[in-house]
């Protein structure tokens, strides 16, 4: 019992001490919907997105290499291009008649997976985790199976409640109205300003020889 209260508070804090900036650009997210994004879109992108962290963190505990930190760094690159595109759309988003938003939709799931503002999403968890993988590497490495088991129940739990609490921000007046007023502006310098800093802090300047 004890081993398993170990595991689970190691999963905990593991994950609060690696994701808690996504707070921040999931909460900008949220703050979009209706006008950039519906809730399930945000909701499954950042799902895919920790997914592949996870993914490609599980060679460590296999005891088989990952690509070198400054090569991963290079997804920094993708919220750049998302934040670049995001900008030179504005205008167009703004203009744009506002789609009721619905529960229920004929699409099948598969379809609601493969949509461009779900992966936007996924994209930017990717790469604003991929500091994540340092982190998770050796902590699958020392796990054995049962405990790997529990800690990625604990990770994909918690990205729930981090999907929910960003929402529930949104939801408070002076954060909602704050959001919804320059969220729109905002976000795009916001991606921007991530993916150059991913770049940046993971080295990947050095791979064009640099000094």
């Amino acid at each position: 019992m004890n081993g398993l209260v170990t595991t689970i508070s190691t999963g905990a804090f593991a994950f609060s001490a690696t994701n808690i900036d996504d707070l921040v650009i999931l909460t900008l997210f949220f703050s979009q919907i209706n006008a950039r994004f519906r809730r399930w879109q945000i909701i499954a992108g950042q799902y895919l997105g920790f997914t592949a962290l996870v993914m490609a963190s599980l060679p460590g505990f296999f005891g088989g290499l990952i690509l070198p930190r400054p090569w991963i760094g290079l997804f920094g690159l993708v919220p750049i291009a998302i934040g670049i595109k995001c900008l030179l759309n504005q205008a167009e988003d703004e203009s744009a008649a506002v789609e009721p938003q619905t529960e229920t939709s004929p699409d099948t799931l598969l379809a609601k997976l493969f949509n461009l503002q779900t992966y936007s999403v996924a994209a930017v968890t990717f790469a604003n985790g991929t500091d994540n993988i340092s982190i998770y590497v050796p902590l699958f490495a020392s796990a054995s199976w049962e405990s790997l088991l529990v800690i990625l129940g604990v990770f994909f739990t918690l990205v729930g409640c981090l999907c929910y609490l960003a929402n529930k921000l949104t939801n408070q007046t002076a954060i909602a109205n704050l959001l919804t007023r320059y969220g729109n502006n905002f976000m795009p310098f916001v991606l921007m300003g991530l993916g150059a800093f991913i770049v940046i802090d993971s080295g990947s300047l050095t791979l064009l020889n640099l000094s």
